[in-house]
């Protein structure tokens, strides 16, 4: 009788380590969308740095636009003092 106790709980310890560990692993299609994600993420940084590139000089033109703005608005403002 001790025997058999024994023999099973020794098939039922194996059997739950080999469920334990057959769960943990990751299945093809995990896999898939793990590559996936890091894919995206490769792709928004290009992105990203493709935008910020064109960003920067437009960034430059509006300041540029905004102090010629300003100018032309003193040169006005004392161009009208001078003829009155």
């Amino acid at each position: 009788m001790m025997k058999s106790r024994c023999s099973v709980l020794c098939v039922v310890g194996l059997l739950s380590v080999v469920g334990l560990f057959g769960c943990s692993q990751e299945t093809p299609a995990e896999k898939t969308k793990a590559a996936a994600a890091s894919g995206n993420a490769v792709t928004e940084a290009a992105g990203q740095a493709a935008v910020d590139s064109i960003k920067t000089p437009m960034d430059k033109a509006r300041q540029t636009e905004g102090v010629l703005e300003q100018s032309a608005e003193q040169r006005a403002a004392e161009a009208k003092k001078a003829t009155e």
